[in-house]
């Protein structure tokens, strides 16, 4: 399914399978594991792990944990923040990397959550369209916004609070549905493939950063 060229900036499309594999779906849990590792790895690039040991007034040692916050994506939206700020930049190849794993990661929640059988590619798009358009930075972003976007999207962040674990009892639910019937009830597909859609834009303005419009409240 292609998607629109017109609309918001980040668009979300899934193509809806006619039949799937019960084999794979009964053991879906077990074969994405390889794929959602590689894809935390990248994710989470950049966090440390901090263990410190001391001796507490009783004489005992005590050992505690500390962990840096964030990971690559964090950390390249910071930058991508401060760059819009201070030079109105939005550089073209840290763009593509974060669309890149933005549509990786696409691919392997769309595996998880059933929606398709194609184990995910790290390089083709296979049946998950996700396309975010490129900003015109002086033009197309106001420079002071990347300071208040994450706030300005608490409304969503609550939304999404009480959209993403019904989406979970919808997958559950179509997991039975896919081993009795071999198919995914359309209803259902389309309600998990909307909750994405929704998290996509709202990442795009908040974090991705590529565009000032604010998300609508659809999963449309």
């Amino acid at each position: 399914m292609a998607i629109e060229p017109a609309g918001y900036a980040a668009r979300l499309e899934v193509d809806y399978p006619e039949k799937l594999d019960r084999l794979t779906t009964f053991f879906r849990i077990i074969w994405i594991i390889p794929i959602a590792i590689i894809l935390s790895l990248i994710s989470d690039a950049g966090q440390t792990v901090t263990n410190t040991v001391f001796l507490n007034e009783a004489g005992e040692v005590t050992r505690t944990t500390q962990r840096t916050a964030g990971g690559l994506a964090s950390g390249l939206s910071a930058v991508t923040a401060l760059m819009i700020l201070f030079r109105q930049r939005y550089p073209r190849w840290w763009f593509d990397f974060s669309r890149e794993l933005t549509r990786f990661g696409a691919r392997v929640n769309a595996y998880a959550a059933l929606l398709t059988d194609q184990y995910p590619s790290t390089v083709e798009e296979q049946s998950v369209h996700l396309e975010i358009d490129y900003p015109d930075v002086k033009r197309d972003l106001n420079r002071w916004l990347p300071l208040v976007k994450w706030f300005l999207a608490i409304p969503h962040y609550i939304v999404l609070l009480i959209l993403v674990p019904l989406a979970v009892f919808a997958v559950l639910f179509a997991w039975f549905a896919i081993l009795f019937t071999g198919r995914y009830p359309r209803g259902l597909f389309d309600f998990v493939v909307g909750v994405g859609r929704w998290g996509l834009r709202v990442g795009a303005y908040a974090f991705l950063l590529v565009t000032d419009q604010y998300p609508p409240f659809s999963m449309r």
